[in-house]
């Protein structure tokens, strides 16, 4: 069972408190929770696309499984090479194949993170088959399910979504995390006017020890599926004062105040000159110009020639 600790540490991540979760002090070297919060701490440098604070922060002689693969996914975020790419994927199919040994350093919930980690960078990639095979659909470690999902929701697969959150209600208890699974199902599917995952956020941003603008960029977004532009607006203004320059709340202030609004699409596209909105719009915007040289333009005739 977790310490108090270690518990508040995790929630803090499972609700994309990173910039909280980064502030905190670590425990004692020799104490069991150490490791654990140490990862989580990377892990959030990771999320908050800081892979190289990350790779400061973890002892790079380490024969931690675990504290390998964060690095690892870490020097794969961190890289535009695509044979530093390869390398890093490399070494984590490696140690997905390590941690199914004997002779391991490093723990079943060491182990676990191995296959999250290495299956989160596999999605990332592209590899979506061997993303899946590593996670292992079929698992009970929730953590994994959650990548699952998020990756049959990717591909456009919200029927196999479901079915995995089903099958995992059977055996996970009532976890903070399988409440978020299921409210970015309905996020996706629509499902009851979007109420499942409004409630969820809303219940998660009244909790006086949390502070996370993931969570206000969600129901941000959420409200605009609802059709509640001026209370999105405000979370995703809330937001960007907590968070300044974060690409996923820029992209959901832009669509709420529509692309006439220059100066959020301007910072968008500096923050995140890759981010699917901008690539997008920028695909479009080069189809219409395509189009319009196909038309030529006739003279202007002066009216009472």
């Amino acid at each position: 069972m977790d310490s108090s600790e270690l518990y508040h540490v995790k929630q803090q991540f499972i609700l994309g408190a990173y910039r909280t979760l980064i502030g905190m002090s670590l425990p004692d070297a020799e104490s069991s929770d150490f490791t654990p919060i140490l990862l989580y701490q990377a892990r959030a440098h990771i999320a908050l696309n800081d892979p190289k604070s990350a790779l400061k922060l973890l002892p790079a002689d380490s024969e931690n499984v675990a504290i390998k693969a964060v690095a690892a996914l870490a020097r794969y975020v961190d890289t535009e090479e695509t044979e530093d790419k390869e390398s890093a994927l490399e070494e984590l199919r490696d140690l997905s194949v390590e941690i199914e040994g004997d002779d391991v350093e490093g723990t079943e919930r060491d182990k676990s993170i191995v296959r999250v980690l290495a299956g989160t960078a596999f999605a990332r990639a592209g590899e979506v088959e061997e993303a899946l095979e590593t996670l292992g659909v079929g698992t009970e470690d929730l953590e994994a399910v959650a990548v699952i999902v998020q990756i049959y929701l990717s591909i456009h697969r919200p029927d196999l979504a479901k079915k995995e959150f089903e099958r995992s209600k059977r055996w996970a208890e009532d976890d903070l995390l399988l409440q978020l699974i299921e409210s970015t199902i309905s996020l996706v599917t629509g499902k009851d006017n979007y109420s499942d995952p409004l409630s969820f956020y809303t219940e998660q941003l009244g909790n006086p020890s949390l502070s996370s603008p993931h969570i206000l960029t969600s129901r941000g977004v959420t409200r605009i599926l609802r059709g509640e532009i001026s209370e999105a607006k405000s979370d995703l203004e809330e937001s960007l004062d907590q968070q300044k320059g974060d690409a996923e709340a820029l992209a959901a202030y832009v669509v709420a105040s529509g692309l006439q609004a220059q100066e959020p699409w301007t910072k968008l596209r500096a923050a995140d000159p890759s981010h699917p909105l901008v690539k997008d719009v920028a695909s479009k915007e080069a189809l219409f110009d395509e189009a319009a040289v196909k038309f030529a333009v006739p003279a202007a005739v002066e009216i009472g020639a």
